[in-house]
């Protein structure tokens, strides 16, 4: 069976996904860019990780032992933790300490661990707590809503909040939707006019970038493993 990787949205304004990665043999999953921070919990040979993973600009090697077991929630954009700056966490990490089998530690705080079924209930409370924060200029940003602030600050704390610019949240995002597209047979020209690239070329360039594969890997399935869930709806 090897790896198996599965999202699911979520209906949490605060949480946009929640994945779950499993693995019978030891391999090798490629990361991809991602827009968000999260937080991660995992198992392996009965000792118990928990780690706060941020946004990423590319993609990377994700190597996954034989036996492992995660559980991750990928937190909405322009949420943050109070106590770590997102900028911080751009394209790194921070693994948090005395974690167990059933708790961990963050801002001060033990925690029960979650599962992939009850990952809202924690961020719940995480967000009771003021653990988890939220600018909410940061939705009415990504609406397109006309806001009551200058570009320069609504940028600016977009950035503050979010670790990356709208530029690349909006570039990132593109280039994942265009995986899922092109997963599910959706010609590439089409998805260069559904999504607005430029050419073909554009299109091609940035899924090197952001996702680490061809148009014809997506479309056929190929280039191994892929930290992205692209059994996805075309609509």
């Amino acid at each position: 069976m090897g790896l198996r990787f599965e999202t699911r949205a979520s209906d949490s304004p605060w949480v946009d996904t929640v994945w779950t990665c499993t693995s019978d043999q030891v391999a090798e999953m490629t990361s991809v860019a991602t827009a968000r921070w999260g937080l991660v919990f995992w198992e392996h040979e009965g000792r118990a990780n928990a780690a706060i993973t941020g946004p990423e600009t590319g993609t990377g090697a994700a190597p996954v032992p034989e036996g492992a077991a995660f559980v991750g929630i990928e937190f909405a954009v322009g949420r943050s933790l109070r106590a770590v700056p997102t900028p911080t966490l751009v394209d790194g990490g921070v693994e948090l300490p005395d974690t167990t089998r059933g708790s961990f530690r963050l801002d001060g705080h033990r925690w029960e661990t979650p599962g992939p079924d009850d990952a809202e209930a924690l961020v719940d409370r995480l967000v009771r707590a003021g653990t988890v924060v939220g600018d909410p200029l940061v939705p009415e940003i990504l609406r397109g809503h006309r806001l009551a602030v200058s570009g320069r600050t609504a940028e600016r704390r977009f950035r503050t909040a979010a670790g990356l610019t709208q530029g690349a949240v909006r570039q990132i995002e593109r280039a994942r939707r265009a995986s899922e597209l092109l997963a599910a047979g959706v010609p590439g020209a089409d998805v260069v006019t559904r999504l607005a690239y430029f050419d073909e070329p554009h299109l091609a360039r940035a899924l090197r970038r952001f996702v680490g594969r061809t148009v014809r890997q997506l479309r056929e399935g190929t280039g191994g493993a892929l930290a992205l869930d692209l059994d996805q709806p075309t609509s």
